[in-house]
């Protein structure tokens, strides 16, 4: 009888300690109340992380059920408290997230040819990409007539096949190409595009055989678009890199770049100069503003009965979007673009501009729109970094160390210098993982490049480059491109010297979901919240960070070809199976390895058995001896041979098939496990294999309509328009 009063006891010491827990969270709820509202887009992120991750459709409807489970849950238990209220919206927010991305992949959806072939077809030219560093021009095209092939197809042509009339939006084109499905991962935590071109429409990709034909008048009648001849003409007044960086900024082609600069600028943390984002829209915004304020004041009339600010904000407004038109209207900056009009918008009320809700409005436009780019880095980078500058530029500490003083110009200008260090230090530090999960290295100097680079390129060279095509008009724009040639090799040999300084990039090997899933939850608590206790954040962020220092290295590589085999040697660098493998498989190769060094040829290294058909090797991990075998050639091998050879080896790994009776002591890969699972990355210590691709996973992407392809007679020599 004496338990039953001692389990009353401990019921009700639980139930006020409940209680006194509730009261402390709604005190804090109470502080942070004009902070909730920032955790809406949060959450509908959340929901479409959700949908990406979970493979199957009963999961997603399970998600679906357990929003609404929890939105009824915290409605019946919260009692009407702020903490109730917030489970049940989050988890109502979270569930349309879930909603939106799946809603949005079935608006997307289209056939994907069924295997690699080789048609002939008329269509439309719907997007034109100049690649001048790459002597190609990538086309996107939807074929006429033909039931048997996607709605959308991309072609890279190379420049040698290019027809004599130049390609314009909207032509008709008639031609002959090699197809094939949209590409998946390369090896585990590769980049997706099979997934990107779902959501595109793209249901091919491939290359175009020989010269194609142009339908008859099109090339005469239709006008090339203004942001092709712009960029030929910026190309045409600088030379290399220097005028593909340049068209960059002005109208978002990237073409003409060489790798090695791009290289450079991505290992110096100065790639988001090349991509048209939040700098380029607001240096516009900002210049057209400033420029229309000044020309606007030279009329006394106008400045006396008018609010000059007002209509210069509209011009900025127009100038921003024209500039978003002119540049592709790609995501990122239609991104930018929405936040300028934001901001223009609360000017226009005179409300505070720039706020972090400012910043949940656009995320939240950006996911209603496109929902897919909240899995894709230019997403989570663009926001992250914005989220940074104004959670860190609005806390009170920050205005009181940046505040003005009275200073001198020369004490001006170090407080400018101070504020863009720390400023740069904090976007590094919080884009670091982003950048390291999904490109797996990310540049240690970026922060102290960026305060020369971005005020080099926002105050020298876009107004120089205005200026110049500005002066082109009258044929005097010489010296206005001096100058921004000049400025560009400067920024050049900043992203080329940093990129070469010891130490300057971290790479990372595929790093843990989990660690990064604790890394970001950390940062939105740390920079979302005001009161104390957004310094809880610090302890996933540093957990997360530490989960993902620790990823393992991979002890062999393998593409979804089964082709290109990379394998760790003993002191940590890498040998590639096939000395002659490109520099894209090299990249694809050493990103997921987790190293930048050189990789060496395996058949060169001592105690490797290389021959045109094979090689043999063996590895020490975990305490044992791995034998490995893998082909190189197509070529038949003898029977007997190959199966001795199999039953001599612990891992066999082919581009073909294997017969069935192969069988190593371990594992073997042959095509059908590549066509299945993608390319694989194998750790021997203990040993497991993870690969690209989940069998059971059934994105529409993964398992999409397919079309034939067949193949048809020669084009037409006039394609319809």
């Amino acid at each position: 009888m004496a338990v039953l009063p001692l389990q009353m006891a401990i019921g009700e010491r639980s139930a006020r300690w409940a209680a006194q827990w509730a009261a402390r969270l709604e005190r804090r709820l109470e502080i942070e109340r004009d902070r909730i509202g920032l955790w809406l887009p949060v959450a509908i992120g959340a929901g479409i992380s959700a949908w990406f991750i979970v493979p199957h459709p009963n999961a997603w409807a399970g998600l679906l059920a357990l929003s609404l489970a929890m939105t009824v849950a915290g409605r019946l238990f919260g009692g009407g408290a702020r903490w109730g209220m917030i489970v049940s919206r989050g988890a109502l927010a979270a569930g349309a997230g879930v909603a939106l991305v799946w809603g949005h992949s079935w608006v997307a959806a289209g056939p994907v040819v069924a295997r690699p072939v080789s048609t002939s077809f008329s269509g439309i030219i719907r997007s034109i990409e100049p690649m001048p560093a790459r002597t190609a021009t990538r086309l996107i095209i939807e074929p006429i007539g033909r039931s048997d092939l996607p709605a959308r197809v991309r072609l890279s042509l190379a420049d040698r096949d290019l027809p004599g009339s130049p390609l314009v939006a909207g032509a008709g084109i008639g031609l002959r190409a090699r197809l094939m499905p949209p590409p998946g991962p390369t090896l585990p935590g590769g980049y997706d595009f099979a997934r990107r071109a779902w959501f595109d429409g793209i249901g091919a990709v491939g290359s175009v055989i020989g010269r194609p034909v142009l339908a008859t008048g099109t090339g005469d009648t239709a006008r090339e678009g203004l942001r092709a001849r712009l960029s030929r003409h910026i190309q045409s007044q600088l030379p290399a890199s220097g005028g593909g960086i340049a068209s960059a900024l002005a109208t978002g082609d990237r073409g003409a770049i060489s790798d090695a600069d791009s290289d450079a600028m991505q290992k110096s943390g100065l790639a988001h100069l090349l991509s048209i984002s939040g700098l380029h829209v607001t240096a516009v915004v900002g210049g057209a503003i400033f420029l229309l304020m000044r020309l606007l004041a030279l009329n006394q009339r106008l400045a006396l009965r008018h609010n000059i600010p007002l209509l210069a904000a509209a011009g900025g407004a127009i100038a921003g979007v024209g500039y978003t038109l002119l540049t592709g209207a790609e995501v990122p900056t239609v991104r930018s673009c929405i936040a300028a009009l934001l901001v223009l918008a609360a000017l226009a009320m005179g409300r505070e501009a720039v706020t972090l809700r400012l910043v949940a409005a656009g995320a939240l436009l950006v996911m209603l729109l496109w929902p897919e780019a909240v899995v894709g880095p230019s997403f989570q980078l663009s926001f992250t970094a914005v989220t940074v500058i104004v959670a860190l530029h609005e806390h009170p500490r920050t205005q009181a160390l940046l505040e003005r003083r009275g200073e001198g110009v020369i004490g001006s200008f170090f407080r400018v210098v101070f504020g863009l260090i720390i400023t740069g230090i904090a976007i590094e530090a919080a884009l670091t993982p982003i950048a390291l999960f999904h490109f797996h290295q990310a540049g240690l100097y970026g922060a102290f490049a960026n305060v020369v680079a971005i005020p080099l390129t926002t105050f020298v060279i876009m107004p120089a480059e205005a200026l110049a095509l500005a002066l082109d008009t009258v044929g005097a724009g010489a010296p206005a491109w001096w100058v921004v040639g000049k400025s560009l090799d400067l920024l050049l040999a900043i992203a080329h010297g940093v990129a070469a300084a010891p130490g300057a990039v971290y790479t990372l090997p595929r790093p843990s979901a989990w660690g990064f899933a604790f890394a970001v939850s950390g940062m939105l608590w740390l920079l979302l919240w005001h009161s104390d206790w957004r310094w809880w954040g610090c302890a996933p962020i540093l957990g997360g960070c530490a989960l993902m220092a620790a990823a393992p290295v991979p002890d062999l590589l393998v593409t979804n070809d089964g082709r290109h085999v990379a394998i760790r040697l003993e002191n940590g660098d890498f040998a590639t199976l096939r000395a002659r493998a490109g520099d894209y498989v090299r990249d694809q190769l050493g990103e997921a390895a987790g190293s930048d060094v050189a990789m060496l040829a395996l058949a060169d290294l001592p105690g490797s058995e290389c021959n045109a058909d094979m090689c043999r090797w063996t590895m020490t991990h975990g305490g044992r001896q791995w034998r490995i075998m893998a082909t190189r050639s197509n070529y038949r091998v003898d029977g007997p041979e190959m199966l001795a050879a199999c039953a001599a080896a612990d891992i066999v790994i082919a581009d073909r098939w294997l017969p069935d009776q192969c069988k190593p002591r371990w594992i073997a890969f042959d095509r059908d496990d590549f066509d299945r699972h993608g390319g694989v990355a194998v750790y021997l210590d203990q040993p497991r294999i993870v690969t690209a691709i989940d069998p059971a996973d059934a994105h529409p992407w993964r398992r999409p309509p397919q079309v034939s392809g067949n193949d048809e007679a020669d084009p037409p020599t006039s394609p319809a328009p």
